[in-house]
């Protein structure tokens, strides 16, 4: 994907000296922002935004431009900057899945969770958006954070049914059926999440011994405990587990 892209730009570049068509300003404006974020995942900010320049200079209304951008204040803690361009991404397309669901996250990261739902459900009006079981499991997790459970089980249920393995989702519902004492649902759902995790954390952990031990499962109890205090012996959930 890399080779095409930059042989893409070459093309374009060709092009340049007797001005850009709207089709090729299109494309540029494309592949700068692709190329933007393949160097933000690799951590590069400076060369992405860069690209990202390159992309506006090309076309200067194209939304996913702003939207990768965005992405990168938000990472960099410039929420000004980042809320500034995920707006003018969506006032260019307010149609984009893309960019409500980053925004979304965004917000509900910067604790508006209640502004960040509707973003999340915007995005999942559009049938064409690939990542759907993104925005319903982002929409669950700010769902939880303001205690409004009973719809984030539904958009965790939502998030599954189109990827059943997806692990988030199922610690998810572990947390919201142990909440509803749901205890049986809660152990289900907790071992298929460790089952698809590599390395659990002090919280999944300090979860598997309140899980198994309102099962009364001593052999999974003893065997959760033992791992929070030999992973984890200075966390809080190891400390929790100490007092009781």
């Amino acid at each position: 994907m890399y080779r095409w892209i930059v042989l893409s730009l070459m093309l374009l570049s060709g092009c340049a000296g007797t001005g850009m068509t709207a089709e090729k300003a299109q494309n540029s404006a494309r592949i700068h922002t692709e190329l933007a974020g393949i160097y933000f995942e690799r951590g590069q900010m400076g060369v992405a935004l860069g690209e990202l320049d390159e992309a506006l200079t090309s076309k200067s209304n194209y939304a996913p431009a702003y939207n990768v951008r965005a992405l990168i204040h938000m990472s960099l803690h410039e929420d000004k900057e980042a809320e500034s361009d995920f707006q003018r991404s969506l006032s260019i397309d307010r149609d984009n899945s893309d960019t409500h669901n980053n925004y979304g996250w965004f917000l509900c990261q910067r604790g508006k969770e209640k502004e960040s739902i509707p973003h999340f459900i915007a995005a999942l009006k559009n049938p064409l958006y690939e990542t759907p079981e993104q925005a319903y499991l982002n929409a669950a997790v700010c769902s939880q954070k303001i205690g409004d459970n009973v719809v984030a089980e539904d958009f965790y249920k939502r998030a599954l049914a189109i990827r059943p393995e997806s692990p988030q989702a199922l610690l998810g519902l572990a947390q919201l059926n142990f909440a509803k004492e749901e205890y049986g649902y809660a152990k289900r759902n907790f071992i298929d999440y460790a089952a698809k995790t590599e390395k659990l954390s002090a919280a999944d952990l300090w979860l598997g011994v309140r899980i198994f031990r309102k099962l009364n499962d001593r052999n999974a109890v003893s065997s959760y405990e033992m791992k929070l205090r030999n992973l984890y012996p200075d966390s809080k959930e190891a400390l929790s587990l100490n007092a009781n």
